[in-house]
């Protein structure tokens, strides 16, 4: 297929409303905490002064001038399920306090929501962690549980919490999306997932019209071939597909070359994106990518070892590498209806770091003909 013009290129303002220690490990020094639910729990009424800094530091109103000022247009937002406050069930990873998390994210949120709109960019709500969390990893709350699909009291509030941001934000300019759930395990059943979906559109189309905001659903790790015939026009209207693709994950790309980082980029995730638009009937984006490929970086708990492409080239050639790895991945997602990189910014690598990467001259500095740049 034909290149076309994407409708959305953004970046995630990720480890903000949602922590991530391997992003910001400088606000877990001298913590045992893994992730935000344990980051809270251990800290105590401590956490709110740390955890309300760094909402006022991590980002401003300046990063959102400097992504507009690149020409991208949109921006995904993860937060958690507590956001709105101290109504969440309880789990046992909370200890002794059965609301350990710090108030005022929502405020943080409204504040966001109003730059975009100041800067005229796109935002997609992402519900990022899931009560009883959704896949085990620490960017769904709580590390190695994975318990969401498990009680219908994690279930109805997660709808809540969909169902609260839709009305809250439903006349908002700057409301593009609602992701009903970031990256639930592929072991949650297939049809769990899509009775949840299902529900969280009605829950959403309650508030939100379909001509104003888009209702997205995540591949939960598994073939999109799963989803052919769901939320399928006339009945839902809106509906997007979200995949996520990395190629540091996995030990068959981490024994990779960079040149077979970039022909799976070109190669295989490209025909991947001819076989969804051509199949799935929904259009789909890529809601997270980088140009990471070092594991140790992203998961201070994976088994080794940690060898990488990388690893044993010099400077200039980490530089070629990073830009074709960075060229290819982008031919191929600009396939889809948009794409999201992970991450506007981090405190430990430039690969994920999307300010990193265009001040390297890894990404290109300028969005809006990007397609020129490097078609």
């Amino acid at each position: 297929m034909d290149l076309v013009s994407p409708e959305l290129r953004g970046v995630n303002l990720g480890s903000w409303l949602l922590l991530e220690r391997w992003m910001v490990p400088s606000l877990f020094e001298g913590l045992a905490a893994t992730d935000e639910t344990s980051f809270c729990a251990e800290l105590g009424p401590a956490a709110a002064e740390r955890l309300r800094a760094h909402w006022e530091r991590w980002i401003t109103r300046e990063d959102f001038a400097w992504i507009a000022e690149r020409g991208l247009n949109a921006v995904r937002i993860p937060f958690g399920h507590w956001i709105f406050g101290p109504d969440y069930p309880y789990h046992r990873a909370y200890g002794a306090n059965p609301h350990p998390f710090v108030d005022g994210g929502i405020d943080v949120l409204d504040r966001a929501m109003d730059w975009a709109a100041e800067f005229g960019l796109r935002v997609m709500l992402d519900l990022h962690a899931a009560p009883g969390c959704q896949n085990g990893f620490d960017n769904g709350g709580i590390l190695n549980v994975c318990e969401w699909h498990t009680q219908a009291e994690y279930r109805e509030h997660t709808l809540s919490v969909l169902e609260r941001m839709a009305r809250r934000y439903r006349d908002h300019p700057a409301l593009y999306a609602i992701e009903c759930l970031n990256e639930p395990r592929w072991d949650v059943p297939t049809d769990y997932l899509k009775d949840f979906y299902t529900e969280a559109y009605a829950r959403i189309r309650r508030h939100c019209p379909a001509e104003r905001v888009a209702v997205v659903v995540h591949d939960g790790f598994r073939s999109f071939r799963e989803y052919v015939g769901f939320l399928q026009a006339p009945v839902f209207r809106n509906v997007m597909f979200d995949l996520h693709r990395y190629q540091c994950f996995d030990r068959r790309d981490i024994d990779s070359d960079i040149f077979a980082h970039m022909a799976k980029a070109g190669g295989e995730w490209r025909d991947e994106a001819d076989a969804i638009i051509t199949g799935l009937g929904l259009p789909a984006i890529c809601g997270e990518w980088s140009l990471g490929l070092d594991l140790r970086v992203v998961s201070l708990w994976a088994e080794g070892p940690f060898n990488h492409a990388l690893e044993h080239m010099d400077a200039f050639e980490q530089d070629v590498a990073n830009r074709g790895y960075a060229a290819a991945q982008l031919l191929t997602f600009e396939k889809y209806l948009g794409w999201f990189f992970w991450s506007y910014k981090t405190e430990t690598t430039p690969a994920w770091c999307f300010r990193d990467c265009v001040e390297r001259g890894w990404l290109p500095s300028q969005y809006g003909w990007l397609a020129s740049e490097f078609g």
